[in-house]
């Protein structure tokens, strides 16, 4: 039997890891964006297949299209039990992002095509006005302080359609 889902108490004592920082909405803060994450989550020991490609389409898309001159956009990572979090928020929130079909041989486009594929879940919420947050969870492999499973509850705001 699995001691740490046996065990309550070890569920209190599993650590909570959080980083967060404000880059400037250029290609420049949206590569920085991915350099500092993957950073952190190699210090955390968390596996870097996925995270960093999410970390780096939700950057790009808030230097892109959530790009407000004067107004920056936070990246925010949190590991809970057995889930890794990334958020990024920026100040367009009247612009909620989908999933579009890419246009032929269009270069853009594919952004939230690719976090789909790779994020277990995805989103956005909207407010503080005029601010959103675009979000996506990975479920991370059982490991040392992470707990394999019901440590992620109630982080989820939604799934993707």
């Amino acid at each position: 039997m699995n001691q740490e889902i046996a065990d309550p108490e070890a569920r209190l004592t599993a650590p909570i890891r959080n980083s967060s920082v404000l880059l400037s909405p250029t290609p420049r803060g949206a590569r920085l964006a991915r350099l500092l994450a993957t950073e952190q989550l190699r210090a955390w020991g968390i596996p870097l297949d996925r995270a960093p490609h999410v970390v780096a389409e939700l950057a790009a898309n808030a230097a892109t299209h959530g790009r407000v001159p004067g107004r920056d956009f936070r990246l925010t990572l949190y590991v809970v039990g057995g889930t890794l979090r990334i958020e990024v928020a920026d100040t367009r929130g009247d612009r909620v992002p989908r999933i579009q079909d890419p246009v032929g041989e269009a270069e853009s486009g594919r952004g939230l095509v690719l976090v789909d594929a790779l994020a277990d879940r995805w989103g956005a919420v909207t407010g503080p006005p005029p601010r959103k947050t675009v979000w996506a969870e990975i479920d991370l492999p059982p490991g040392p302080g992470r707990l394999c499973c019901g440590a992620g509850d109630g982080l989820s705001q939604g799934t993707h359609e």
